[in-house]
């Protein structure tokens, strides 16, 4: 009281003189909800959610809880990006170290997404960023040879003991390693035996030809880390999905696309995506769901699908996005509708500890996850609050970032499986998040079907 300041007048210190109007950049995801990705970053009105620590809970912003640097919350970047990218001084607006710079301990886990209040997805400006800085400067070998893992694991499947025998020799990762830039604290993904898909075709016409005839069909997309890596979850979805009485189909298509969205390769994103949506148009439907495992690549179809698309394909990038569900989602939602019964389950007490996805929080939820695990008699889930694990894909893996990666594990992941009993299940649908929790807690997280696939009676 009785204290008088000298404000500045409200018409200075704005972020625009009047009448200057910044060009919206050209841009391949689609920013029309936000008017424009020079918009999408104006949105960030300086609030600070993003400045929280790992004690309030939340995913945003993973970089930030493990370091406390302002340089490395949404707001900073937020800030950057639209100081640039709205007074260009060269022809490619992107072409700016030190976005990329500040951008570089973005983890992509899209808790910006849904707990920033305005909604910054820090992800997708970050992932067009890439491509358009790419266009300038040339895709960086170890980005690309993430981008395209894919290829790799399918050339390996030819013959899987073998690049096995390769990935696990010292002398030849560490070198390998050292060579591309990745830590060598990490190990690569085993191949599985053989692929989800050829073991379907062995397999699946047997599992459907128990059903009635008039049994419900859903379509397991088949993304390429369950296909080469996590064979055997794969295995268990379906054998669990035939069980309950559902009909399997395994429709052609791609890969997810994930890496190189994750990688900025977006027009390669875009064939893929499109592709997947042309193969699976007619199969896919209300009544004939398409399911999948792994969170990251099937809620593609529902994030980043429709913004790749333009048009009628867009159109029909929402239309299969309305139709796409977490394996967990559509379990849930057919516990709810009693199409899967109690009786179904063991009635053996177990004790769960659930780690979500964090993208499986920012763009759809964990409580399908947390309903179909504690749906089984005496079965008791807990969510661990926590927010990203720290691996995020390929960036555990990167050896300037594995430092960064255990830390975010650190802050409430590892310290909470670490304090678990031995008899206390993990449960982590990410792949990634299970790579991350045997890293940092040498404890093997499982997927959610793994565990009710074991519950079956």
């Amino acid at each position: 009281p009785g204290k008088i300041t000298d404000t500045p007048p409200m018409d200075t210190s704005l972020r625009y003189e009047p009448g200057v109007y910044p060009t919206e950049p050209e841009t391949i995801l689609d920013f029309s909800s936000t008017m424009g990705y020079i918009r999408m970053a104006e949105n960030c009105n300086g609030s600070a959610d993003c400045r929280k620590s790992a004690r309030i809970g939340g995913t945003m912003c993973p970089s930030y809880m493990a370091t406390m640097d302002e340089n490395t919350t949404t707001r900073a970047r937020a800030n950057i990006l639209r100081e640039f990218i709205s007074r260009p001084n060269r022809k490619n607006p992107f072409d700016h170290k030190e976005i990329y710079d500040i951008l570089d301990l973005c983890l992509s886990c899209k808790g910006c997404k849904s707990e920033c209040p305005s909604n910054v997805d820090m992800a997708k400006l970050k992932a067009e960023f890439l491509q358009h800085y790419y266009d300038s400067h040339g895709v960086p070998l170890r980005a690309r040879l993430v981008a395209y893992i894919t290829w790799f694991n399918k050339l390996g499947s030819v013959f899987p003991a073998l690049y096995n025998q390769i990935i696990t020799s010292k002398l030849v990762t560490h070198t390998f390693m050292k060579w591309v830039g990745f830590t060598v604290h990490r190990t690569f993904p085993k191949l599985y035996k053989t692929t989800l898909r050829r073991w379907a075709r062995r397999n699946l016409p047997e599992l459907n030809a128990s059903l009635p005839e008039n049994a419900p069909v859903v379509n397991l997309f088949v993304d390429e880390f369950t296909n080469y890596n996590d064979v055997e979850i794969g295995i268990k979805a379906i054998k669990l999905l035939t069980c309950l009485g559902y009909r399997v189909q395994l429709p052609r298509h791609g890969e997810s696309a994930r890496t190189y969205i994750s990688k900025g390769l977006l027009r390669r994103a875009r064939k893929i995506a499109r592709n997947n949506l042309l193969c699976l148009k007619d199969y896919v439907s209300e009544e004939r769901p398409l399911l999948g495992i792994e969170p990251s690549a099937i809620l593609g179809f529902r994030d980043e699908y429709p913004d790749l698309m333009r048009g009628e394909m867009k159109d029909l990038a929402k239309k299969i996005a309305s139709c796409s569900y977490m394996i967990d989602e559509f379990l849930a939602r057919e516990m709810d509708r009693g199409n899967i019964k109690k009786e179904q389950f063991t009635t053996r007490p177990r004790t769960i500890k659930l780690h979500g996805h964090c993208q499986q929080k920012a763009v759809a939820s964990t409580n399908p996850t947390k309903k179909i695990l504690s749906f089984p008699e005496n079965y008791t889930v807990t969510e661990i609050p926590s927010g990203c694990c720290g691996m995020a894909g390929s960036f555990g893996y990167e050896k300037e970032h594995f430092e960064l990666s255990m830390k975010v594990g650190e802050l409430v992941l590892f310290p909470a499986i670490r304090n678990a009993p031995e008899d206390v299940i993990i449960a982590a649908p990410g792949t990634s998040c299970r790579h991350q929790i045997e890293d940092g807690t040498g404890r093997k997280g499982l997927h959610p079907v793994e565990i009710l696939y074991d519950a079956l009676v």
